[in-house]
């Protein structure tokens, strides 16, 4: 499997997603997250956790599976940046 060189965190993804007259506030609101929460995810600080993928699914029309996706993707990709050396086998 190939993986995209240096992947979107899902966090700027969905920021693209957000009608643009909505607040941070009130798409915490629509998600029943924290405005914290959903603050840190927009960001990049915190993650897309399998719970935010459903919210985001079910709130978005989409699958759980594309925002655990892009996380994995991202995640990966950030882990081959920070590794000091391949390990031997």
């Amino acid at each position: 499997m190939s993986r995209m060189h240096n992947p979107a965190h899902p966090g700027e993804v969905l920021r693209d997603w957000l009608p643009e007259d909505m607040t941070v506030t009130e798409a915490a609101q629509a998600l029943q997250v924290s405005r914290v929460t959903l603050s840190k995810v927009l960001n990049g600080k915190a993650g897309v956790t399998a719970g935010m993928a459903l919210r985001l699914a079910a709130w978005l029309g989409t699958s759980p599976d594309v925002w655990l996706g892009m996380q994995t993707q991202w995640d990966l990709w950030q882990a081959e940046q920070n590794s000091a050396r391949p390990l031997n086998r």
